[in-house]
């Protein structure tokens, strides 16, 4: 009979979409509204929401300021931009101001609830897949993955990390389809490490662990 080496790993088999992925990263994300925001297909709108969180974190984390207090600034403010432009306009005959009676119509909220469903639809699956030991190796990847974030939240306070999730959302995302390729031979690298460093640990660990015998049921 032939002898596998565990350690092998064959190098010419095809490589598959990362996370075993079979649809392009546009379905993954939606493939609405929201995908194209991610993937920066529409660029206006991307770098005015990169833009708009920014400045909304500067103004937060770094200047400190309160929600209420720049919330009732900028209402203010607009109050008496938009009295002023009305005022200005009857009094000199001019075009009183366009304003819109809504910004996002619902088909936009529908699909960002609908695509926020999805994924955390998938993602509690997957947890739970894992959690039940059905990939023993993402099972350790995950315990670790958990463990640096909970280092890292020490160092962090819950603004910045939304902030940063936000910063992860805009860019990751949009640098994956660009480098696909690229990302998907080096992910293939790092998989076969992964995969070769536990079945090193099961063969000398895990197997060695005693088990107790099984007992046979009596028969009646």
């Amino acid at each position: 009979m032939p002898i596998y080496s565990s350690d092998s790993d064959n190098e010419t088999t095809p490589r598959t979409k990362l996370f075993g992925r079979q649809r392009p990263i546009r379905s993954v994300l939606g493939g609405g509204q929201v995908a194209g925001v991610l993937l920066w297909e529409n660029k206006k709108v991307s770098a005015a929401l990169s833009f708009g969180m920014t400045i909304l974190w500067l103004l937060f984390e770094v200047a400190e300021y309160n929600f209420v207090t720049l919330f009732s600034h900028i209402s203010i403010t607009a109050m008496l931009i938009v009295f002023i432009w009305c005022t200005s306009a009857e009094f000199f005959n001019w075009n009183p101001p366009a304003i819109p009676r809504s910004i996002l119509d619902k088909s936009a909220f529908h699909e960002f609830a609908l695509t926020f469903h999805e994924r955390f639809n998938q993602a509690l699956s997957s947890f739970v897949d894992i959690a039940c030991g059905k990939q023993p190796a993402l099972f350790f990847v995950a315990i670790f993955c958990l463990y640096v974030l909970s280092v890292i939240g020490n160092y962090f306070t819950f603004l910045n990390f939304l902030y940063l999730c936000f910063v992860c959302l805009q860019t990751l995302p949009f640098l994956y389809n660009k480098y696909e390729d690229e990302v998907e031979r080096y992910a293939g690298k790092l998989t076969r490490q992964v995969k070769k460093m536990y079945r090193r640990f099961d063969s000398n660990v895990l197997n060695k662990i005693p088990r107790g015998p099984l007992k046979e049921k009596k028969g009646r």
